[in-house]
């Protein structure tokens, strides 16, 4: 067997992927994901009857990028192709409208799950074709991180070695080109809360999906310490009859993470997946209120519903509500930032 062989990557890219990596889970801030493709945006507007153009769509991400106050507690956004592309109605770019806010820009570089060949209810996520020379390009427009989503549902015999092996094969080939390319890479693999398995079930296939992603992630020479992994929280699924406390879900998540995950990466930014905003906080705060000086990695947030969902309500694609929108965008990341803390408690919901 030949000698492993790490990737080859620049001195002065180390540095900035390291650096970058701890910036986003830095100073207790989070990163705010508004990257959803044009199907998922179009349906959430389509629920508030608000009008599917790409027109709103921009309206909606200006709104969201130019929330006062947003660098105080989010530390970087994760945009979709559009959004880097477009600009506010006075000409900014919205990655510079982002930066200028002390927010790292980020950018979605996935082309979706497909369904999985020959694997009835399994789904492989697409994109590596062509994505050295997509990271470039944005890259040049002034990302400095990026994310690739897999998903793995819980059913009868299900998840397949397949399908797990498949995608973080695929995660890994996604990582390794970021951190060539000098953009951190943010890997999640996300284990849906569909169905009604329990949360034992859910730890169990977590840790297995995690453990084989950080096996590909070596073989392909991924730097840990210059990635941020994106994962779901160890949980019951939505139908299951048992529902656990914010303190057994955190001390579950915990205690998989800890198996399954290596101290060398620098933070767990974890993705809500379908919670309510107000159940993502509580859960989020029990980690950290719990464990937080006991691990060796952050345990921060990278909402995108549970952050977005009360100022897009409130929007609705009237710019008379702007204002009122911003503000819950701001309540919901600074409740967030105390989860970080450890200090949120459901009396902050009533501050707004």
């Amino acid at each position: 067997m030949n000698k492993f062989v790490k990737m080859n990557i620049d001195p002065m890219k180390t540095k900035e992927l390291i650096s970058t990596a701890n910036s986003i889970v830095s100073n207790h801030k989070g990163l705010l994901a508004m990257d959803e493709s044009l199907p998922t945006a179009n349906k959430r507007f389509a629920k508030l009857e608000i009008p599917q153009t790409e027109e709103m769509r921009r309206a909606y991400r200006e709104l969201l990028a130019t929330t006062p106050g947003l660098g105080e507690f989010i530390s970087g956004a994760i945009l979709f192709d559009e959004t880097i592309r477009q600009k506010t109605k006075d000409g900014r770019p919205i990655v510079k409208v982002l930066a200028d806010a002390g927010i790292i820009p980020g950018i979605k570089v996935d082309t979706g799950a497909k369904e999985m060949a020959g694997r009835p209810g399994e789904k492989i996520t697409e994109g590596l074709d062509g994505l050295r020379e997509r990271l470039v390009e944005y890259y040049r427009m002034g990302a400095r991180f990026a994310k690739w989503r897999v998903v793995i549902t819980i059913g009868d015999n299900i998840p397949s070695r397949t399908c797990l092996e498949a995608n973080a094969h695929a995660l890994a080939r996604y990582a390794a080109l970021c951190q060539e390319t000098g953009l951190v890479p943010v890997v999640e693999p996300e284990v849906l809360m569909d169905g009604d398995h329990t949360l034992e079930q859910c730890f169990e296939v977590t840790e297995e999906v995690l453990r084989t992603v950080f096996n590909q992630l070596f073989l392909q020479g991924v730097m840990l310490e210059g990635m941020i992994l994106k994962p779901n929280m160890i949980v019951p699924g939505l139908k299951c009859t048992k529902q656990e406390t914010a303190e057994e879900v955190a001390d579950a998540t915990v205690k998989c993470f800890r198996r399954a995950v290596p101290a060398a990466v620098p933070g767990i930014t974890f993705l809500s997946g379908g919670q309510s905003a107000e159940l993502a906080s509580d859960r989020l705060n029990a980690m950290n209120q719990r464990f937080k000086s006991k691990l060796p990695w952050e345990l921060s947030f990278s909402y995108g519903r549970a952050l977005q969902q009360p100022a897009l309500e409130i929007w609705r694609g009237d710019n008379a509500n702007a204002e009122k929108a911003q503000k819950a965008l701001y309540h919901r990341s600074k409740c967030n930032y105390a989860a970080r803390r450890g200090e949120y408690s459901s009396k902050m919901e009533k501050e707004i």
